[in-house]
């Protein structure tokens, strides 16, 4: 079964008792747990359904999900002269640009 949950991001993982916690992102208070992904995520569904109704209920607008944010890929970030000596020296013996060097280490620091 493929559940939608309105745009809110869903966070599933595996805890480490083996049991499944699923939660959205935006409303972590929102969330439910199985004894596999599938099932935490069916419980999810229903915890989400009965929010929605109980904001129904109560006459309160249902909350609705923050618009998905896009990503340009370019940022700027100040370091100490030094480092970028370091970096800049490090980019040129591998024959690489600093741009190249510096979004290879950031790559391989968020995989690790």
């Amino acid at each position: 079964m493929i559940h939608e949950f309105d745009g809110f991001t869903v966070n599933l993982f595996e805890d480490e008792s083996g049991d499944w916690i699923a939660h959205f992102v935006e409303q972590p208070e929102i969330s439910a747990f199985g004894a596999d992904a599938e099932g935490a995520l069916n419980e999810l569904a229903q915890a989400w359904d009965a929010v929605k109704q109980t904001y129904v209920e109560e006459g309160r607008p249902i909350p609705v999900a923050p618009a998905r944010k896009t990503y340009s890929g370019q940022f700027q970030v100040r370091i100490d002269r030094r480092v970028h000596r370091a970096l800049a020296i490090e980019a040129a013996r591998a024959g690489i640009t600093l741009n190249a060097l510096v979004s290879r280490k950031l790559a391989e620091s968020v995989r690790q």
